[in-house]
């Protein structure tokens, strides 16, 4: 457990408390919480993302790796490709991605392709998460794209969640 704090848009690389998180993040990440929950109540592993665009919600979006026998098919990917179509976009720059674990480099590289504005996550990911816990894909100076994060948000309820999945399967 990081005993430090980001402020806010430093994802895990702050130096200081973190600030509070506003209603809409809360609202956004309490989105996620329910797709999350939806995704264990059918065997995926509890990841739940969504995508909100001036405080409105645009789509929301589970795991689905079990299901479609895909293991790409996070809910984070899921949730940009779905919001592209609907909003008839290549780019989603005036939108936020919640989402409840910390993203894997695929989906971190999907969220650069897509330009998202800014990304607001629950629980890090020390084994895979690519958002500050082992590299930094959606910060990386060398992109042409970064985006703006805040990591931690809501971390123990989705913690908490994906512990409880994977403790009844062991």
């Amino acid at each position: 457990m990081r005993k430090t704090r980001e402020k806010a848009g430093e994802g895990g690389k702050g130096k200081g408390p973190r600030l509070p998180p506003s209603p809409t993040d809360l609202a956004g990440i309490e989105a996620a919480l329910e797709e999350a929950r939806r995704a264990a109540s059918i065997g995926e592993v509890p990841v739940g993302a969504a995508v909100l665009r001036d405080g409105t919600m645009v789509v929301c979006a589970h795991n689905e790796t079990v299901g479609r026998r895909d293991p790409t098919a996070h809910a984070e990917l899921l949730a940009v490709q779905r919001a592209l179509s609907l909003l008839q976009t290549d780019r989603l720059g005036d939108c936020t991605l919640y989402v409840t674990l910390e993203p894997c480099a695929q989906c971190a590289g999907a969220i650069v392709l897509a330009k998202v504005g800014r990304v607001v996550f629950g629980a890090y990911d020390p084994k895979a998460g690519m958002v500050g816990s082992l590299g930094d894909v959606l910060r990386h100076p060398g992109l042409n794209h970064r985006v703006e994060v805040i990591g931690g948000v809501e971390e123990e309820e989705c913690g908490a969640l994906l512990r409880a999945f994977f403790g009844e399967r062991r």
